[in-house]
């Protein structure tokens, strides 16, 4: 099965293990990769800050980017989601809305993909540890992938599993907002950090780069000795 990596800013600039892992994992998994060198961003900061028209460039640069793609994975479900969201921003336009769909229908988060396109629920990884998990907000709220994590996570050898309490609650990153409103984000973020560190666990697990960024930040500001792992890299241990 030939998949084609979206792998998005974040990872490209600040988590390039996280890419590493997601490839390494898929490659494992029976998947040819592809990694088209032309992909950018694909819009959702100044999307989200109003900048529709300006925005619709990048969009259109990306639906070309993937367009000879059989399937598009992205170790990010905030950036997943946004392609979904394209169809919507093209609608009514004769040329880019059915281009739009077409990257739509094909791009999945990586959980998502493994468990309900490959139909593995077992990857054969193993870590020996105590986790709990962050459900970021696009990936469960809006992308709607909620079950797939779990499932893999708790086939991975030697890792106990703690529940996140306030798991539905936003870290406090919701990407600009957390430059517009550091105040309050601050808050947020420290109320999560808290709500880590009730559980005990000395692994915290997410599936989102930005929240992996915004909370394993306050954690190591505060000297707190918990690690914090993108699921695909927990996915690729071995």
């Amino acid at each position: 099965m030939k998949v084609t990596l979206f792998a998005t800013c974040l990872v490209d600039m600040f988590q390039g293990d996280v890419g590493k892992a997601t490839v390494e994992l898929l490659e494992r998994l029976g998947c040819e990769i592809d990694f088209p060198e032309s992909q950018i961003c694909c819009g959702q900061p100044a999307y989200n800050s109003g900048y529709v028209e300006d925005t619709k460039p990048a969009m259109k640069k990306m639906i070309e980017t993937f367009e000879h793609a059989e399937y598009v994975v992205s170790p990010s479900g905030s950036c997943a989601y946004f392609f979904k969201e394209y169809p919507h921003i093209f609608k009514g336009d004769p040329v880019w809305e059915s281009k739009a769909q077409a990257l739509a229908d094909k791009t999945y988060g990586l959980t998502q993909f493994i468990v309900e396109v490959l139909g593995v629920k077992d990857v054969g990884a193993s870590l020996e540890g105590t986790a709990t998990y962050h459900t970021s907000c696009h990936m469960t709220r809006l992308l709607g992938v909620k079950e797939a994590p779990m499932e893999l996570l708790k086939n991975v050898k030697g890792l106990e599993f703690t529940e996140l309490p306030g798991k539905d609650k936003c870290c406090g990153f919701g990407g600009t907002f957390s430059v517009k409103m550091s105040h309050i984000s601050e808050q947020m973020v420290d109320e999560k950090v808290q709500c880590v560190e009730e559980t005990e666990a000395d692994i915290l697990i997410g599936a989102d780069a930005g929240c992996l960024i915004n909370i394993g930040g306050r954690i190591d500001r505060k000297g707190k000795p918990i690690r914090v792992m993108h699921i695909a890299e927990v996915l690729n241990s071995r």
